[in-house]
This record gives C-alpha cells, structure tokens and sequence, in this order.
C-alpha cells in the first residue's frame, strides 16, 4: 500500500478463527455505528490469510503511512503479555507507595486529555495475574481473560483489561435489569464484554497506551477494537466501568453510552496530623469522631499497619478468615481465593497495606488496601469479633492517618456508603461507559440513562451539602 490513509479511513481486518478474515474500514470517532457495521461495513478488495491464533480477534490498522501499522490482538491470559510491556502500558513511569507525585506533564498530541494517570496498583501486570493465575477470575468463575493489546510495527503500544463474562457479579456497576429485560424480550445478553479490574470498584485507566507513541491514535485503536471484539464474539455489550472521565468521554465518540454513579472519598487538604483534619470539621462531627476512635479501641485492642515484608503468611491466613467471613454473609460466596492473597503478597506486597485489629493475642480483624501514587484504595474488610465503631476506626480513620502520613492526597473506601459522609468522605462521581450492540436495547437503556445521569448529579449535590465541614464560624468544642 502506497499511498497515505487519514485516521478516519484506516483499514480495519478482524479474524475470527472459526470464519474467514475479513477487511473493513476504522470507525471515524464520530460515528456511532453498532460492532455488526464495524465488522461488515467495507468489503476490502484484499482478503489476508493471518496465521492460527488462540486469540478472539486480531485487526490491522494502517496509519497514516504504510510503514506504521497498528494490530490489534486479543489473547485469553495476561500472561500472553510480558510484565514488561504490559506495565509500560498501565504504569508508565511508575511513581508508588506515596513517594512522589506519580504524574508527567502531557505529552505532544494529548488533547484528549489522556496523559499519563498516577501509579494505578490495579491494572498492574502483578494485581491482573495474581487474580487469573489465584482462580479467581477465569473462564470457570464466568471471568474469560479477552485482554486486547496493540502493536505499533510489531511493538506493544497499548493494552485493555477485558473479560467475556457469563454473569454481572463482582463488578459493582449493575446492569442485571438490562439482561433480565433483555431475556425476557427473547434476547441474549451473555456474553458480555467487561473492561474492568474484577472485583474492584476503583477508578482508574482502562485504555492503557504506553509513553513515547501517539496516545490518541493508540487509544481511538483500542476503542475501536473493543467495538470489533463485540461483533466476534457474539457479545450482547461491551462495558468500561469505573473508567476515567476522560476515556469515558471518548468512549461516547465510539457510540458508547454514558453512566454515572458516585462513590465516597476523602481529600487531604495538606494535613500534617489527624487533628488538623478534626479542626476542619463541625463540632459535633468533631466530638462524634473522636469519640467513635475512643469506643472502638475501648476493649483491649491495638491497631497494627502491616506493608511490604511485614505481611507474613500467618498475617494473610487471618486477613482471608476475615474476608471468608464477612463475604460469605454479604454475598454467598466470596470472589478472592486464598491464594490471591499469597500471590500478591510474593509481587506487590509494597503496594498493599493490611490494617489489623488485633485482641488477646490474636487477630481479630482487618482491612486491606492497595498504594497508589497519590491514593489509598480501600478494600475489603472483616472480623471474627466484632465491637461497636471497630469497622469504622479500621477501614476509614486508620486509611486518613495513612494517607497523612505518606502524603497521599486521596482515600478512596470502596462501593456506596453514605454513612461515610459523616466521617469526611464526600461523594464524587464514578463514570462508565456501555457500547450496546442491538439497536432496541440501545435505546430503552440511552433513555433510561439520561435519567439516572440527572438523578445521581442531584443526588450528589444534595449529598454534599450533608458533609461534616465548617461552613463559617464554628461553635467551640
């Protein structure tokens, strides 16, 4: 091929392995087509015999020049992809564990807004294999790895975490109304496409694009591939959950549909210690919280920060009888092995921090949370014994001391809770983004979206006036 091609006319060859290759022509980002147009739009006057694949997908995008080529391949492991390339991807430039800022000036051609995210612990190689090779995310647990990865001239230049699911558990984005709705109209909604971090309600980045490519070019590539993975896959959907805004705005250009809901998280304003924090708050905020890290430690208990070589496998044994627990009554069956844990505790253990409650000798409950850059993510918690406001001293008052103390600017506490509100965690909006592949279901769910956009925005607002800040002059303690 020698002539050049715009962005918006790049060609487009997906495989099937269980069907012949075909060729079509990239969706311009404008358009919002469905992934049977993006399959079948263009005939291509060539047909390439590509090698066998154990992939779902591969497609070739030719750039601008024909000796800068974009493929795009979709593989059922993360370990199909080096560690390497895959942290180049997700973690570029990795700043962690509250040492420095974790973000870069943008680089040329980012007016997407895309430019490097801060250290992200989650769409790290380490974290996405531990949760494949531990059993927990799997083609058995309903969790099939379709990871998509581009290459640039043979390179990898960007990733996606994606799952074919066969069910909506464990991803705290709720679409099982659409299925049911769907199902009941003699549709079939499974499978479905997931680009997500199982089990993890954290924003984070889910198009990954490495440092010194074109990042937008690279991005608009994968989101077209997420559209043509849909079609070869015979997938009902693709959903991007707990995205950035940024790509959750981009998405939209690819004929995603968009969804809010709001979590709640905690900001550090500079604070030097834990009261500092308290000084901002309302008097009765103030005396409620310091009396709730009184009770909770009343009983003989000690809190313990467990990190890096600290966490032994003793440590991990009484974390997962806590999560065993505390998951079976929440959800039946709890999602994490036993052996998740080991693994991260082997290859990212300086990235996790276990706050342990600890009485008698023993162990009797705990949290774990992950270390970002420039965030403490909170995660799963549970006790063998419990005791009034212990849950609260160790999953949200014990995360703030942290954060101060390792300079992080965010806390974020997990999924819904609006009894985290009172205790200096406000609500912010979570975004994700939904490419419905039928034209009916498309728009009943469109509908119905604009409608909760608008109910989650004023809800928010409504929210955050409930906060336990000072507004002007306080009463004295």
């Amino acid at each position: 091929m020698s002539r050049t091609r715009s962005n918006a006319e790049a060609l487009l060859r997906v495989r099937d392995p269980e069907s012949d290759t075909v060729q079509c022509r990239e969706m311009a980002p404008a358009l919002q087509r469905t992934a049977e147009e993006a399959l079948h739009c263009v005939r291509g006057t060539r047909v390439a015999v590509l090698a066998p694949l154990n992939s779902l997908l591969q497609c070739t995008i030719l750039g601008a020049m024909a000796s800068s080529e974009i493929t795009l391949e979709a593989v059922p492991s993360i370990g199909e992809v080096s560690p390497e390339d895959w942290d180049a991807c997700a973690n570029p430039g990795k700043v962690c564990n509250g040492h420095g800022k974790g973000t870069s000036s943008a680089p040329p051609g980012d007016s997407l807004g895309l430019s490097r995210p801060a250290y992200n612990p989650f769409v790290s190689h380490a974290f996405l294999s531990a949760v494949e090779k531990s059993g927990s995310a799997t083609i058995r647990t309903g969790w099939g790895p379709r990871h998509l990865v581009a290459k640039l001239d043979g390179r990898v230049a960007g990733v996606v975490p994606c799952y074919l699911k066969s069910h909506s558990q464990g991803e705290y984005v709720f679409d099982r109304g659409w299925a049911d709705a769907y199902e009941r109209a003699g549709g079939r909604y499974y499978p479905k496409l997931q680009v997500s971090v199982p089990f993890t309600p954290a924003t984070g980045p889910r198009l990954l694009v490495r440092d010194g490519v074109d990042r937008e070019r690279i991005t608009e590539a994968l989101a077209s591939g997420l559209v043509a993975l849909c079609g070869v896959s015979k997938a009902s959907s693709v959903h991007v959950t707990f995205a950035r805004e940024a790509e959750w705005k981009l998405l939209a250009q690819h004929g995603f549909l968009q969804r809010t809901d709001q979590q709640f998280h905690w900001h550090n304003e500079g604070f030097a210690t834990f009261d500092d924090f308290l000084a901002t708050l309302n008097s009765r905020h103030r005396k409620s919280i310091k009396r709730e890290r009184r009770d909770a430690l009343a009983p003989g208990i000690t809190i313990h920060w467990l990190t890096g070589k600290d966490i032994t496998e003793d440590a991990w044994d009484a974390f997962f009888a806590f999560y065993m627990e505390t998951g079976s009554r929440k959800w039946g069956r709890p999602y994490l092995t036993r052996e998740f844990f080991s693994l991260i505790g082997e290859t990212m253990s300086d990235d996790v921090l276990l706050v342990m409650a600890r009485r008698n000798d023993r162990w009797i409950a705990g949290a774990i949370n992950f270390i970002g850059s420039d965030t403490l993510f909170g995660r799963n918690w549970g006790a063998v014994e419990h005791h009034p406001f212990l849950h609260f001293e160790v999953c949200y008052y014990q995360a703030i001391d942290f954060a101060i103390k390792r300079g992080l600017r965010n806390v974020e506490a997990g999924a819904q809770g609006e009894h985290k509100i009172a205790r200096g965690y406000l609500p912010r909006t979570t975004h994700s983004a939904h490419f419905i592949a039928d034209p009916g279901l498309r728009r009943a769910i469109d509908d119905y979206l604009k409608r909760e956009r608008a109910y989650v925005a004023e809800a928010g607002r409504e929210l955050a006036e409930l906060g336990p800040f000072r507004k002007g002059i306080d009463e004295a303690s």
